[in-house]
């Protein structure tokens, strides 16, 4: 009924670019805030970036000027360009949807993640 689908994830050298994308189907994307975030190998998930239904943004420290959150909401879709990846930058990225989620009535919703690789 509600999914989330990412996509764009794989394999690149550093220094590489990818852009991963969101699709929201079921809901209309424009009333949610949201965000990707990732998980490395023996890390806990992480908030890489987010964008709120009015359009403000804000990211990780680690990946400031690096990457750029979007939306289209024509398209319910959000993206994240990542350029000038690292190492570091390793780990599955899923995206979230919410509404409201600190209130009583909120939601939040998960992607199932995209993989991204940064290795030589």
């Amino acid at each position: 009924q509600v999914q989330l689908v990412e996509s764009g994830g794989g394999s690149v050298q550093p220094g590489g670019s990818l852009r991963l994308s969101c699709v929201l189907a079921g809901r209309r994307l424009s009333i949610y805030d949201m965000g990707w975030y990732r998980q490395a190998p023996g890390k806990q998930r992480e908030l890489v970036a987010r964008i709120t239904s009015g359009g403000s943004t804000n990211y990780a420290d680690s990946v400031k000027g690096r990457f750029t959150i979007s939306r289209d909401n024509a398209k319910n879709t959000v993206y994240l360009q990542m350029n000038s990846l690292k190492p570091e930058d390793t780990a599955v990225y899923y995206c979230n949807a919410s509404f409201r989620a600190n209130v009583e009535g909120g939601v939040a919703y998960w992607g199932r993640g995209t993989r991204v690789t940064v290795s030589s």
